[in-house]
């Protein structure tokens, strides 16, 4: 996250947000943020949420996601909110939405779903 220079905004049972300044350093040739650092910010905003349920002492690890980009991450900002699905003892199915800051309204421009391997006995690092 620092390399992109994203900050984990909000951690909730559940639930977690990670936002995102617009900068140069992560645009595509149109300047858009690049659809693999909405995915990063989905994948890890997710991911999160997955962590707040797991036991002491294990980690999470992504098994897949679909990511569709619904519109260009066209904005000051972007905000990605993570929650889980349907906690398990070994898979959690978690989802994100990316929205853009843009005009100061809020635009959608991803939806992700995803799959979480519990990983007991594993702290992160």
């Amino acid at each position: 996250m620092v390399l992109i220079r994203a900050s984990l905004s909000a951690v909730e049972r559940g639930r977690a947000e990670i936002h995102l300044p617009h900068w140069d350093g992560i645009e595509q040739q149109h300047g858009f943020i690049h659809g693999g650092v909405v995915g990063m910010i989905a994948d890890s905003a997710a991911g999160y949420a997955a962590m707040t349920l797991v036991p002491e002492g294990a980690s999470v690890l992504t098994v897949e996601y679909k990511l569709n980009l619904m519109a260009p991450a066209d904005g000051t900002a972007l905000i990605a909110r993570g929650e889980v699905v349907r906690p398990g003892r070994t898979l959690i199915v978690t989802r994100a939405e990316v929205v853009a800051i843009k005009d100061g309204r809020e635009v959608s421009c991803a939806l992700m779903q995803q799959t979480i391997m519990v990983m007991p006995g594993r702290a992160e690092k």
